[in-house]
């Protein structure tokens, strides 16, 4: 199916920063633009404000002067909706209020043609709700921009249950020719990126509420170790928790309750005091003038570097013995069960166990547990615990040997999974069982959530690294320290485990 031709009149209804961002974006692809919003002069302040912007850039050598001026030409702010009869495409970008979106479609369907694609940048409401009180329901699509729209690559494009294919089709190419990423996903709650990412925030929550490590160690781990851009708290904070924690409640609602969306209490906390993040000054970090950023939880050693003896396999910890074999530590082999030996210390990558109960579990003294990353190759910081009764100076010998490779070690309270470990195989398991339900393709998983969250991959390509038989080992493992079904794995990864299959072949 081929994209809209630029001849095409696009409509934009709503001025506001999302809304005069896709007004933008069309603009700049090369088609007509009406911008409509119910606020008298708010379309002609919006455009106003985008000839600004765009003249920034302009100054700033990195748009040039004949495009800015032809993305101006292009926009035109409408008195009315019957201004915009002649539009092609129109995308409603106004309140997240179902009624208030309904009845504007009604409207536009009596306005516009018959063959006018109706599009919603709806980013919780089902397109299946929204088409059920429109007469034609199956020209209506969502179009899911993320803020800044100009800036930010996705699009998810939504089918509802009426939706005609053909028209999710045009919308998925005229995405692509306006320079986006677009995916197509099924109306589901939460979508693709909405749904799969809660739990990056939700396991870095739970973790502060039982004491593991505090805002600025848990953020760090998963920047430093997770290759995430940002960590759980800087991301909300710049998200807004009103924003966040009100989305996190509207999953949670519409998928019944089920655990694995539980909103945050301290969030919740957050919200209620007024505390919404960098917007209103305080968050989980202060952003207040004078304030100063707490560093992350830091373990340091002067202890003598010891050598490595390596018990059967490495696993995913090989990347990690040739970094430090580059630093000339001494690593030698023998048959065992897949653990390291560092002076006193049983070294191993966690299982999903908590350190105690994997050393009473396995025989094991003195046990320090890895946590995840995302490249043992390159990455600044790692998490450890331990299991209760391991020496002092067994810690100190594994910080002492992650040092020599120039890593930091921040300790966190026996916690199963840790903190990167728990937070990927909590996404991948969302991301697969997002997959067994029909929501998208693998492909379009793993692309919305690394272009539509930054991601440093996707979640389904996560898993393929770790092996579905790790994933499931982990996730059984939380299910049952915490007796929740929260961590169930899902029956994808099961089904990946028992046919040896992996999501991206």
């Amino acid at each position: 199916m081929s994209a809209l031709n630029t001849n095409v009149a696009v409509a934009v209804i709503g001025a506001g920063a999302m809304g005069a961002g896709i007004a933008q974006v069309a603009a700049s692809a090369g088609h007509r633009v009406w911008l409509y919003d119910n606020r008298e002069g708010a379309a002609a302040q919006a455009i106003d404000g985008i000839a600004r912007q765009l003249a920034r850039r302009v100054a700033n050598g990195k748009l040039a002067a004949e495009a800015r001026e032809a993305c101006i030409a292009a926009l035109a702010p409408a008195d009315s909706l019957e201004q915009l009869a002649d539009a092609g495409l129109v995308i409603e970008a106004i309140v997240e209020n179902l009624e208030i979106k309904q009845a504007l479609l009604r409207q536009l369907e009596a306005i516009c043609a018959a063959d006018c694609i109706l599009a919603s940048n709806t980013s919780s409401i089902s397109i299946t709700r929204l088409g059920a009180g429109m007469s034609r329901p199956e020209r209506l699509v969502g179009m899911h921009f993320f803020n800044p729209a100009p800036v930010m690559a996705l699009v998810e494009v939504i089918k509802g249950l009426a939706t005609d294919p053909n028209v999710a089709a045009r919308v998925l190419a005229t995405a692509l020719a306006w320079g986006k990423q677009p995916v197509l996903a099924r109306s589901t709650p939460g979508f693709i990126v909405n749904r799969v990412a809660r739990p990056f925030y939700a396991e870095s929550l739970r973790l502060l509420q039982e004491g593991a490590a505090d805002c600025a160690s848990l953020d760090a781990l998963l920047r430093e170790a997770g290759g995430f851009a940002m960590g759980a708290f800087e991301l909300t904070d710049l998200i807004g928790h009103d924003v966040n924690y009100a989305v996190t409640c509207s999953v949670f609602d519409a998928y019944y309750q089920d655990m694995r969306f539980q909103p945050s209490q301290i969030q919740k906390e957050l919200v209620d005091a007024g505390h919404f993040g960098r917007k209103s000054g305080r968050g989980f970090y202060d952003y207040r003038e004078g304030a100063l950023r707490p560093d992350a939880a830091t373990l340091h050693s002067s202890a003598a570097v010891p050598a490595v003896i390596v018990e059967g396999e490495a696993g995913l910890l090989q990347p990690l013995l040739e970094r430090l074999a580059q630093q000339s530590v001494s690593i030698s082999r023998r048959a065992g069960r897949g653990l390291l030996r560092v002076g006193d210390a049983s070294l191993a990558l966690s299982d999903g166990r908590l350190a105690s109960q994997r050393a009473a579990d396995d025989g094991l003294n003195d046990l320090v547990l890895l946590d995840l990353a995302l490249d043992y190759r390159r990455c600044t910081r790692l998490g450890i615990s331990w299991a209760t009764g391991t020496s002092a100076s067994a810690v100190d010998q594994v910080v002492a040997l992650l040092g020599v490779a120039g890593i930091q070690v921040t300790p966190l309270r026996d916690s199963p999974a840790l903190c990167v470990l728990r937070t990927v195989a909590m996404l991948a398991n969302e991301a697969a069982d997002a997959l067994l339900q029909g929501v998208a393709s693998a492909a379009d998983i793993d692309l919305a959530m690394r272009a539509g969250v930054n991601y440093p991959q996707g979640p389904l390509a996560w898993a393929d690294q770790l092996g579905a038989a790790t994933l499931v080992t982990v996730l059984d493992h939380l299910q049952a320290a915490y007796g929740e079904e929260r961590y169930r794995p899902s029956l994808q990864l099961r089904r990946q485990l028992a046919e040896g299959a992996r999501f991206h072949e």
